[in-house]
């Protein structure tokens, strides 16, 4: 019986739920691939009779990019209101709570399919980020709920000895191919980007300041004009540190494996409808794919576990590894990987027998991909550089080593001169039509990139003889001379009749100030622009208390309307852009 696994996925997680499920699947008979939405032919919809979609929700509640296209079909209004009256479908959400649209795409696409007639199989599954074990917490029992239903339903049956379903067939090649793949690897995406040149990359906080925080800025290579909106983000695809993997080809080398770095490899799909990754698509070397393909600095998931323990010879490390991966072994994960973020690497240094059976087709089984990684442009098109404000991920948990984000790290070190390959993509953040509509801005440490690129927008227009809004920035840092992000652009637009500036330096006085402190101080005048002059309201920053207390600070200035401002952001005039 066929079944189709669908993911919208923007990380990698939810492909990764959505492949387990489907090797489930196989486990009770199944046939059927597993696919992206974007690879999948979203009009043949209407054929299938039984469809599992796990999708994740990324930014203010939007689709991932690899389920746009679907969505906007299905969303077409010319669809009847019967086209899926033959589909049975499971809809699994995966988001996070701490955002005010929590898992807003699954719930979109679960009400959608229902209104063009489809029966669902069971509840909508919604994952939470938030959770102790993270989707594990809601992603394990709405599965197995699952299976339950379709053998009851289909009379399906478990298979008593299930073998494991690989997804990759693995060919080391004798004589290594002609071509060099080298440069192909630092981009394997579908899309295609652009070439960049780095003219700086500097630290903006002090030396001795906790955050190590670069500002780049690039500028784009060749014949294709370089153009992008203010509120646009640039994907880039990073790699891991020479030091990463050359431990990686230390572990192998201590533990004998018959394989290094030099050896040339050809992946093909296990499956006829299983498409091959790109980064698989040529033959390559175990050194470009540890260096360009896989993250080695990740957390290991549970599918990294079930393929380490097939071939461990130790009772011990085997039981630990399964065990890791039941509903039972939860609390143990939790305490072992997620707490103290610990690496894939360090996971194969801890389990040494499992580590010394390791096959190359494990390897290319158990090990998950690089994601691109995506970040706010800070500058207007019209300054005349792409310019990106990152922050470093560099912190410590109960690990010997600091945990380093692979991206932040890998731009940090970037020489100025260098070229690198990324992509420009429209951001979340929509802007008035009219420029004169008046903008409340609130932009709180790293936040503040996407505002930069809006104001330096309008400053502009308003040299070419266009009449602007009021612009009333709101900015928060934690002392003037530490970690003050674009200083010199916040003392140049405090002289623009049209701007006004509200800068909170949280530690540089007993009481400590925040943005939200400022916008309560100006809620009459903010809630007459608002009300009187239909201004538009963004907030861009950490997704932890910060969102959550500006939100409160409008509606106390609003007349404790707190309908009022669930109205403004279903209007799009309050649009909140945050991160973990």
């Amino acid at each position: 019986m066929r079944i189709l696994v669908l993911y919208g996925s923007q990380t990698g997680t939810a492909q990764d739920v959505a492949e387990h499920i489907w090797r489930e699947s196989r486990q009770w008979g199944f046939e059927g691939p597993v696919l992206s939405l974007q690879d999948y032919n979203i009009q043949q919809l209407v054929e299938e009779r039984l469809v599992i979609f796990v999708v994740a929700t990324t930014g203010d509640g939007t689709e991932p990019d690899n389920m746009k296209q679907a969505w906007r079909f299905l969303l077409k209004r010319s669809l009847p209101s019967n086209s899926l009256t033959g589909l049975q479908f499971a809809c699994l959400g995966l988001g996070d709570s701490s955002y005010s649209k929590f898992n807003y795409a699954a719930k979109k696409l679960h009400k959608r399919l229902l209104n063009l007639g489809a029966t669902s199989l069971c509840p909508l599954g919604l994952c939470d980020d938030q959770h102790d074990y993270g989707h594990l917490g809601t992603s394990l029992a709405w599965a197995a709920s699952l299976w339950e239903t379709l053998s009851s339903t289909l009379a399906v049956h478990k298979k008593e000895n299930p073998v494991d379903v690989k997804m990759w067939n693995v060919r080391v090649l004798e004589q290594p191919p002609a071509l060099d793949e080298e440069q192909r690897l630092q981009w394997t995406q579908s899309q295609t980007p652009q070439l960049f040149k780095l003219i700086e990359n500097v630290r903006t906080t002090a030396a001795d300041h906790f955050q190590d925080v670069h500002l780049l800025r690039l500028q784009g290579i060749g014949s294709e004009t370089t153009t992008w909106q203010p509120g646009d983000v640039l994907d880039v695809q990073p790699q891991n540190s020479a030091q990463i993997v050359q431990e990686f080809f230390d572990l192998l080398q201590e533990h004998q494996l018959p394989f290094d770095a030099n050896t040339w490899i050809e992946v093909t799909s296990a499956h006829e409808d299983l498409p091959l990754p790109l980064p698989y698509a040529t033959s390559l070397t175990l050194e470009q794919a540890a260096r360009h393909i896989w993250d080695l600095t990740a957390k290991p998931r549970q599918r990294f576990l079930e393929v380490l323990a097939q071939n461990c010879e130790d009772e011990l490390e085997r039981e630990k590894l399964l065990e890791f991966c039941t509903a039972e072994g939860l609390d143990d994960l939790i305490a072992y990987v997620n707490r103290p973020r610990r690496t894939l690497l360090e996971l194969l240094q801890d389990f040494r027998h499992a580590t010394s059976k390791l096959t190359l087709s494990q390897l290319f089984e158990m090990m998950p991909l690089i994601q691109m990684r995506s970040f706010s442009i800070a500058s207007d098109v019209s300054a005349g550089t792409l310019d990106l404000l990152v922050a470093i991920v560099n912190y410590k948990t109960i690990m010997h080593t600091p945990r380093l984000g692979l991206c932040s790290n890998w731009l940090k070190q970037l020489p100025p001169g260098v070229e690198l390959r990324a992509l420009i993509k429209s951001g979340t953040m929509s802007w008035p039509k009219e420029p004169q509509t008046p903008l409340i801005i609130i932009g709180p440490g790293t936040g503040i990139a996407p505002f930069r690129s809006i104001i330096q927008h309008r400053l502009q227009q308003q040299q070419t003889g266009v009449s602007i809004g009021k612009i009333e920035v709101f900015f928060g840092c934690r002392n003037k001379d530490k970690d003050y992000h674009f200083a010199t652009d916040f003392e140049a637009w405090k002289a623009e009749q049209n701007i006004k500036v509200h800068v909170a330096f949280s530690r540089d006085q007993e009481n400590k100030v925040y943005v939200q402190h400022l916008i309560k101080e100006r809620g009459s005048h903010l809630a007459k622009l608002i009300r009187e002059q239909n201004a538009y309201v963004y907030v861009a920053g950490s997704s932890n208390n910060m969102p959550k207390a500006v939100r409160e600070a409008f509606i106390e200035a609003l007349d404790n309307d707190a309908n009022y401002v669930d109205q403004l952001m279903k209007q799009r005039r309050y649009q909140e852009e945050t991160w973990a």
